[in-house]
């Protein structure tokens, strides 16, 4: 019989450093909500965002892990919890609590639960530049991008071929994906995309907005196109097979680090190249994508750096190069 086991709910704020732009926005703050499961004095954390776009808010997120409580102390499992809770930032919050729980009492760490092959290693994640003038943009990226190779520019439409430009000449070096965030149209994309593959850009994210998806079939895009806002859980992929290349497994899309890992290896089998992203948050919220990032094409697990401070023990960040959580952290 499972111990008793207590449900903790968390409301947090952490300042943003300056601000975070992209098409829809700016946000000064990282609004997260924290999941902390206690059992025999041992506790297993997970943070998420909720995120409007997705009809979340901090108010009701934390609603509805409240109400969970009952089933957490019934002994409620990561198996019990998709059933209870749809993907999105709950639902994420709970399974990698739940997932952090299991490894510091069993002292066996998440990778070995999970059955990963092996322990996790460095990624080397993006640097997200927000949104801004192509000169504010290009001073960004100079400043970062020596210690960054790998730059995440948010566009938002007209004027983003003059920021590509801005930061390629800023950052001749580096490499660059670009994020429209649902913000262009299908001309915007035909402009810009034989352009910014001459400018040496990766992939475009999300140029349409979801829901317009199908007016990708049959582009001839030069460049690999990512899907984000498009992309949820497992349940996603059959419908952006031939319009996308890339998909951007999240967690707090997914529904946590469980669904995560299927959708990893669901996408890989059907042909798609892996993104793993954030949003913007502490390291308890990116901890658990690290393990989904092993092997993945493109890491942009960044939300600490953009914060003007983070949680204490965090994540390790040497420029661009992620260092595994410790077990202090997470995991």
């Amino acid at each position: 019989m499972t111990a008793a086991r207590r449900l903790t709910v968390r409301r947090e704020s952490f300042p943003i450093r300056g601000s975070f732009r992209i098409s829809r926005g700016a946000k000064t703050v990282a609004e997260v909500v924290v999941a902390e499961v206690e059992q025999d004095g041992v506790r297993g954390r997970g943070e998420c965002v909720p995120y409007a776009r997705y009809g979340e808010s901090v108010a009701g997120v934390a609603e509805v892990l409240e109400g969970l409580a009952g089933e957490v102390a019934a002994g409620l499992d990561r198996r019990r919890l998709a059933e209870l809770v749809p993907p999105g930032a709950a639902r994420n919050a709970l399974d990698c609590a739940l997932w952090d729980l299991e490894a510091k009492l069993s002292g066996v760490p998440v990778w070995q639960l999970a059955g990963l092959p092996q322990a996790p290693g460095p990624l080397i994640t993006c640097y997200t530049l927000s949104v801004d003038e192509p000169a504010a943009m290009a001073a960004a990226a100079r400043e970062r991008a020596p210690r960054h190779p790998l730059l995440k520019m948010k566009l938002t439409g007209e004027g983003d071929l003059e920021r590509v430009r801005a930061v390629r000449a800023a950052a001749p070096q580096a490499r660059l994906v670009v994020d429209a965030n649902e913000g262009w149209t299908v001309e915007l994309l035909r402009r810009f995309a034989p352009a910014f593959a001459e400018l040496g850009v990766e992939m475009i994210e999300q140029p349409l907005p979801a829901g317009q998806d199908e007016a990708l079939r049959g582009i001839a895009c030069p460049l690999p196109l990512g899907a984000d806002e498009s992309c949820h859980g497992l349940d996603s992929l059959e419908r952006l097979a031939g319009l996308y290349q890339v998909v951007n497994v999240k967690l707090d899309k997914t529904g946590g680090l469980t669904e995560a890992l299927a959708m990893t290896r669901a996408a890989e089998a059907a042909g798609f190249d892996v993104m793993v992203g954030c949003m913007v948050a502490t390291s308890l919220a990116m901890a658990p994508a690290v393990l989904v990032g092993q092997g993945a094409r493109f890491v942009d697990l960044d939300g600490p750096l953009l914060l003007a401070q983070d949680r204490d023990p965090g994540l390790v960040y040497d420029g661009a190069v992620l260092q595994p959580p410790a077990r202090e952290l997470w995991g």
